[in-house]
């Protein structure tokens, strides 16, 4: 009788314990049945597809596509053959039900280039999958709304390896190409003979093929970016172990440039993935794009007139520079004037700590600057420890070194 009763009870327990689960959200029965799909269905499939895609298998890669948009996939799946890649991978982060047969997938892109990434680059992206006879189809891709496209998205890509460096072009013309992989490999040493520390000594470039490609590369409007020849991405609190950063060329405004200058903006670029993991929010952008250029001009047969023109018009039109400059001051898509005496006043700023400290004692105050826990204070305190100085009396010998130099 007593397992006879218990055994009457049992599906009246068990349902009771299914719509307490399924009201407090622990079974995700909403997610079963035709036309819906589950995370970890989709998961599984994506799985699979970047499998496919490392093994460069066809078949396997084209099993988990719908042939409508197979020709699309399988374009940028062929460009990808050209990108030395040893990770792909996705991390789906929600699926929402968006038809009857139709869902659509938020993922977490992750992609790693061979010899350069020690972890992936990750982007966010949206899948749009449809079912057929009871299996899940990838009916399209695209970068989440604010989030950048990839370069294997907006043409056929070529890869020049050079010594130092790994140049990845879209609808770039080769020869180009080789070029910006010699200037990189020249600028690598340039920039280890200053800052000797432990970084990869290596340096990814991207070159798209436009103004507007380039902005789409950055997940921003392209015109924020004209008349700035290049700029580097990269994770500000990734450690040593964060992927490599990306230098980005404005074709544009790179190929207007003489060979010095391109040289000048690859060896600029360099200074930024070398000194990445010491460069934190506590850095203000005058001292990081000061250095760079700093040690860009370093061993360049350059004066302070040639290398800072928009400033010395300032000084000689009685307009000198009455502080150091701003964050703000650094904004792409404004003044290129403006722009331009922001970087050459951080640019002197470095210069005159390098001829009165030393050169040492300058990367020691950049190191100390983005070793502090916050903004406040961190140039304070490096003035105090590194330069035995203050704010105050920094700023009035970097106005009277200014003067001095384009007056």
């Amino acid at each position: 009788m007593a397992e006879q009763g218990y055994g009457a009870r049992r599906p009246a327990v068990f349902c009771l314990l299914a719509l307490l689960l399924a009201l407090t959200g622990l079974v995700g029965c909403a997610e079963t049945g035709p036309g819906r799909a589950t995370t970890r269905e989709v998961q599984t499939l994506l799985d699979a597809h970047a499998r496919a895609l490392l093994a460069r298998d066809e078949p396997g890669y084209r099993a988990a596509l719908d042939p409508a948009y197979a020709p699309t996939a399988l374009t940028v799946y062929r460009r990808l053959a050209a990108v030395p890649l040893d990770g792909w991978s996705y991390r789906v982060t929600g699926v929402e039900r968006t038809g009857p047969d139709r869902v659509t997938a938020r993922a977490e892109l992750g992609h790693r280039l061979r010899g350069h990434d020690r972890r992936p680059v990750t982007s966010a992206r949206v899948l749009d999958l449809t079912e057929r006879n009871g299996r899940w189809y990838v009916t399209g891709e695209r970068p989440a709304e604010g989030a950048p496209r990839q370069l294997w998205e907006q043409g056929d890509v070529a890869a020049v390896h050079g010594t130092r460096s790994l140049v990845l072009g879209a609808g770039r013309d080769r020869a180009r190409l080789r070029e910006i992989a010699a200037a990189a490999d020249r600028a690598v040493p340039a920039v280890a003979g200053v800052w000797p520390e432990d970084w990869a000594r290596r340096v990814v470039v991207l070159v798209p093929g436009s103004l507007d490609a380039m902005g789409q590369l950055l997940g921003a409007p392209g015109d924020s970016y004209r008349g700035i020849a290049a700029v580097t991405t990269g994770e500000t609190k990734g450690g040593k172990d964060a992927p490599a950063d990306r230098v980005i060329v404005n074709p544009d405004a790179y190929g207007v440039l003489g060979d010095f200058g391109r040289q000048l903006v690859l060896t600029h670029e360099t200074v930024h993935v070398a000194t990445r993991t010491h460069t934190t929010p506590s850095t203000p952008i005058w001292l990081s794009e000061g250095f760079a250029d700093w040690v860009a001009y370093r061993d360049a047969d350059r004066t302070p007139a040639q290398a800072a023109p928009e400033l010395r018009r300032a000084v000689q039109g009685g307009e000198p520079p009455v502080r150091l400059p701003e964050d703000a001051d650094f904004s792409f898509g404004g003044d290129a004037e403006s722009l331009a005496r922001a970087y050459e006043g951080g640019w002197l700023a470095c210069e005159m700590v390098a001829e009165r400290w030393g050169e040492e004692r300058l990367t020691a105050f950049y190191r100390a600057v983005g070793a502090h826990p916050g903004r406040e204070g961190a140039v304070e305190n490096a003035l105090h420890d590194v330069l035995d100085t203050t704010p105050e009396e920094f700023t009035e010998s970097w106005r009277t070194y200014v003067r001095e130099q384009l007056g």
